[in-house]
């Protein structure tokens, strides 16, 4: 296989985590008489330009269909974040009834509601119809399409270019970076600003991440790839921030490489010298991920035999896709996990990709009474702990089992 951005031979692995179904492809009963698709889920880093990224099998096609699962504005914790962000970047760069918003990526409307709301004029970008149906019942207007350079220049040509572009967690998810990076530079206008968010490579390897990996994942994101793969396609990154969100994300800020006139700021010079001092760009920092998320994996399939056996009673909460490739990797069934909560209508009533363990709605766990629940979003424990603290007047204890098992 040959790099997605530079086209050089790849021939370090990170990690290889066996074959799964993709992560949000939940299925329904009558599913479960039927065979599953699985692809192998290995990822390799390119030592050209040091983009890790995922071996190619499954296309976008296949990945995010028409029933696509995820809904964004099923996590408060995510929608207080968008609403931030909204209130900030029309701060920053004084956008107004006169400006124009795009997201790439618009899912269910979650962040575009805000822009409404001040009364600037917007539109997303979204592939699949069932988030994009969500996104039009808010009154947001939606083009049901992928991203591409193609459509870009096609919508530049109507007159919509953008004052500025948001592209939240997509960035990951394009199998054709080149071609989804060089649409931005299109659809800006020329003193526009794009902002990229994305998990950081540095913490997912730092902090063994491993179940962040899934086939929607096509890459693995530094700001030491990525500011290579942006200057490649005509954009210049001019500052960057660190956020919490996803286990420890970055807020990538661009321009036009021809016509915007922001000077960079020091802080792309120090997270670039950051990456730089941790490795990121030598093979020594990838050496031994494999064999942590291993252990991670086996510790927590020790906890749920050992439970088990005790007669315990375990449940999970949150379908999320890094959960699904958790429980997937370390062969976990319903025997040991005997159903997940979620929130999420689009999700109750269906089973996990692979353990096809089934999704269930929160009032579940009040009638079962589980002795643990397992929080398989990670990221959002803080949100989860709090939302489900009734968990604790019969005694049940949480479960957090990346990057390390830990019950409180």
């Amino acid at each position: 296989m040959k790099c997605r951005h530079c086209a050089s031979e790849l021939t370090m692995q990170l990690i290889d985590l066996g074959t799964a179904p993709p992560s949000n492809a939940y299925l329904g009963a009558a599913a479960l008489h039927a065979a599953e698709l699985y692809f192998p889920l290995r990822v390799l880093v390119c030592t050209g330009c040091w983009l890790a990224q995922t071996e190619d099998y499954a296309g976008a096609d296949k990945l995010f269909a028409a029933d696509y699962a995820y809904f964004s504005s099923y996590s408060a914790t995510w929608l207080q974040h968008a609403e931030r962000y909204v209130a900030q970047m029309a701060r920053r760069f004084n956008l107004n009834s006169n400006s124009r918003v795009v997201e790439v990526a618009a899912n269910d409307g979650y962040l575009l509601q805000y822009v409404r709301a001040l009364g600037m004029p917007c539109y997303g970008i979204e592939p699949t119809a069932s988030t994009a149906a969500a996104a039009r019942a808010k009154g947001i207007e939606i083009v049901e399409s992928f991203f591409t350079a193609a459509l870009a220049q096609q919508l530049a040509a109507q007159d919509k270019q953008a004052d500025l572009i948001a592209a939240n967690n997509v960035l990951a998810h394009v199998p054709d970076i080149n071609d989804f990076v060089s649409g931005f530079s299109r659809l800006l206008k020329p003193d526009g600003v794009a902002t990229f968010e994305f998990p950081h490579l540095l913490r997912l390897v730092g902090e063994t991440q491993f179940d962040t990996i899934y086939h929607e994942h096509y890459s693995y994101l530094s700001l030491t790839a990525v500011q290579r793969i942006f200057e490649h396609h005509g954009l210049q990154v001019f500052d960057v921030e660190e956020l919490t969100t996803h286990g420890g994300s970055l807020r990538v800020y661009a321009q036009r490489a021809d016509s915007g006139a922001r000077e960079m700021g020091a802080r792309v010079d120090s997270l670039l010298a950051g990456e730089r001092a941790a490795g990121i760009a030598t093979a020594d920092f990838y050496r031994g991920f494999q064999a942590r998320a291993d252990r991670v994996k086996n510790d927590f399939l020790s906890f749920l035999l050992e439970a088990n056996r005790a007669g315990k009673k375990v449940a999970g909460y949150g379908a999320a896709a890094k959960g699904n490739t958790l429980l997937n990797y370390a062969g976990v069934r319903s025997d040991l996990l005997s159903f997940v909560a979620d929130r999420n209508p689009a999700k109750q009533g269906k089973f996990l990709p692979g353990c096809r363990i089934p999704v269930l709605n929160e009032d579940t766990l009040r009638q079962a009474r589980p002795d643990y629940v397992v929080i398989l979003p990670w990221n959002l424990t803080d949100e989860v702990s709090e939302q489900l603290e009734y968990v604790r007047e019969w005694g049940g204890k949480f479960v957090v089992a990346v990057p390390s098992i830990r019950m409180f």
